[in-house]
């Protein structure tokens, strides 16, 4: 079998490379046209618009990774501007609360010396009006003992004293009590 084998292979040897395989010149020759038209006719419709729908895509797609990074800068930096915002804002309340503070402070410190002088306003007009009631008990204290002094002694002496005599009297009662 080897033997015819070897037989074949150097008479395909003589005949040529392209008898050996059947090849028709004038079929060879349409079939390669029909390659190149159908190959033009890709290329011009399908591989060309493929190709461009191909390239914007990758247009596009780098753009939103562009975009991407530039939103992502974008919230890195909102995001620092709001931290500052905050710390600026926790400093202003900080500081309200303080100047909040120092405010209650002086109208307490302040309502107290109201209160106090009021308390000292109301003390002095007590102490006034106890005065005043002191030297109006005195007064009438004076006046009754005038009378009880005048009564005893119209009663020891057994006569009628006269308004003279009552006024007299009275003064000299008045007097030592004063004395």
């Amino acid at each position: 079998m080897i033997l015819i084998l070897a037989e074949t292979g150097t008479e395909a040897a003589k005949q040529g490379f392209f008898e050996t395989f059947g090849v028709n010149w004038p079929f060879f020759i349409a079939q390669l046209i029909n390659f190149v038209v159908v190959l033009f006719v890709l290329k011009k419709f399908a591989f060309t618009p493929i190709q461009g729908i191909l390239e914007e895509r990758r247009n596009r797609i780098a753009q939103g990774e562009a975009k991407l990074v530039e939103i992502e800068q974008q919230l890195a930096d909102s995001e620092k501007e709001k931290a500052a915002l905050l710390e600026k804002a926790n400093a202003d309340a900080q500081r309200l609360i303080a100047e909040a503070r120092d405010s209650a402070q002086a109208l307490g410190d302040k309502k107290a010396q109201e209160a106090t002088a009021q308390a000292q306003t109301i003390l002095s007009k007590a102490q006034e009006a106890a005065r005043a009631e002191r030297a109006a008990m005195s007064a009438e204290l004076k006046q009754e003992f005038g009378r009880l002094v005048v009564a005893t002694t119209s009663k020891v002496t057994g006569k009628t004293l006269d308004d003279a005599d009552q006024q007299r009297i009275n003064s000299e009662a008045v007097a030592s009590v004063e004395a």
